[in-house]
């Protein structure tokens, strides 16, 4: 109930990409995660033209991220909301029809240049909308975000009973609702003139030298994020040799994520300090959730009991995520000009997509190397340094007086933020996903 009344206290705009946000989770994770199943078992594919089609996917998202963010400061955040729930809608229509490598090819690009138009536009247009609200909107848009990554799959799982094809279809048919609400709701927002050419903002986002260095920072956070879906699952099986303990895992994560998530934000904001302070100990908590875990990698035999210590850790994991995520959303923006919103998440998404891939093979390397010469904690180990790493930049950038300064906090106002005066000094949380899939949140949504 304390959830259904926070929505309440934002604008009809930020309410409806709350929703909107669920929705779009269900969509996705109702889809892709049966993707490669699909694709090998139904239509016969290789690993490697199934790893080229879901690759493409990938690419096509997060080689686009700027891409994105421009349009949404150049075109408006809502135009380019509706234009990529209409791309999503279409790229899961020809999944859908598509049994042909070439329609595949298109379905899978089209999808994931949808996810680069919407993502960075839907946190411009939130981060527009919910005044010196911010990080407590963001805290709302990944309890919504978490509650489609839980529905999703399950919805999904039913309706593969009657075959891909319906799960995709129902999958569009959810996007193009979805597409038809914003276009009718949504308000339009009259968007000043650029001042200079797209190289230009580039240039000025990428010249930010204390925007690139807090980018560069967060690297740890989206590195450990994606161990969600690598190295805590592989933890969960080892320890038990049971495949439904990764299930429970995922569901601890949401159940947390749903029950505590906005009440952690508001009572971190109440008590102030700065919001790299409460960064920097998000990542230190989840650097240490790879603790427990490494306690009893070099265990010998199979026993439920060792499902617990990684328990612990992927709750301490999702304590850290919660306590810096919608933090970090908060101060992107704050960085540099208004109207370069769009811009500054497009290219902080491109960064932390990178970071995630990066983080997935260095210690994939580090379990293979576990696994045949070396020490059982090594890729656990490697975690902890990365996310006390990041910890300790962010601490530094704080410190040093690098981060934006902390709104004052209060009501959001139902006007939309202007566009000429300074902003107030956010894939994710972590979702739930089924057994065996294991992908970085950044090539979500």
């Amino acid at each position: 109930m304390k959830t259904l009344a926070a929505v309440r206290g934002f604008p009809p705009a930020v309410r409806l990409l709350l929703v909107n946000q669920l929705g779009v989770n269900t969509g996705f994770y109702l889809l892709i995660p049966y993707l490669a199943t699909h694709l090998t078992d139904d239509l016969g594919m290789s690993a490697a033209v199934v790893g080229l089609v879901l690759g493409l996917r990938n690419l096509s998202q997060q080689g686009m991220f700027l891409i994105g963010g421009s349009a949404a400061d150049r075109l408006g955040a809502r135009g380019v909301i509706i234009a990529g729930c209409g791309l999503r809608t279409l790229g899961f229509a020809l999944f859908a029809f598509g049994d042909a490598l070439p329609v595949l090819i298109a379905a899978s690009v089209l999808s994931g240049l949808a996810g680069a138009l919407f993502n960075p536009a839907v946190r411009t247009y939130v981060a527009q909308e919910s005044g010196d609200r911010k990080a407590e909107a963001f805290a709302l848009f990944n309890v919504f975000a978490t509650a489609g990554a839980l529905l999703g799959p399950l919805l999904g799982s039913l309706l593969l009973f009657g075959g891909f094809r319906a799960a995709a279809l129902t999958a569009a048919g959810l996007f193009a609702l979805l597409t038809v609400a914003q276009a009718a709701v949504l308000p339009a927002r009259a968007v000043p003139p650029p001042a200079g050419s797209v190289l230009g903002d580039w240039r000025e986002v990428a010249g930010n030298r204390r925007f690139v260095a807090f980018a560069l920072a967060m690297v740890g956070m989206y590195g450990m994020e994606s161990q969600l879906y690598l190295l805590f699952p592989h933890a969960a099986r080892q320890a038990t040799g049971w495949a439904g303990a990764v299930g429970l895992l995922f569901m601890a994560g949401t159940l947390a994520n749903l029950l505590f998530q906005l009440r952690l934000t508001r009572r971190l904001t109440e008590r102030g300090g700065g919001r790299g302070r409460w960064i920097a100990a998000g990542l230190g908590v989840s650097a240490l959730g790879f603790v427990p875990p490494m306690m009893v990698a070099g265990a010998t035999g199979e026993h439920p009991v060792w499902l617990l210590p990684v328990l612990a850790g992927t709750l301490l994991m999702h304590l850290g995520l919660m306590t810096a995520q919608p933090f970090v959303m908060e101060l992107i923006p704050a960085f540099g000009r208004t109207d370069l919103t769009g811009t500054f998440y497009g290219l902080f998404y491109a960064v932390s997509g990178v970071a995630a891939a990066g983080a997935g093979a260095g210690i994939g390397w580090a379990m293979d190397t576990a696994a045949h010469t070396g020490p059982a904690w090594l890729p656990y180990a490697c975690c902890t340094a990365l996310g006390l790493a990041s910890a300790a930049a962010v601490t530094r950038l704080h410190r040093r007086g690098s981060l934006p300064a902390a709104p004052a906090t209060g009501k959001a106002s139902s006007a939309p933020a202007s566009r000429d005066q300074d902003p107030d000094p956010h894939p994710g949380a972590a979702p739930a996903a089924p057994p065996g899939d294991h992908r970085p949140l950044s090539e979500t949504r």
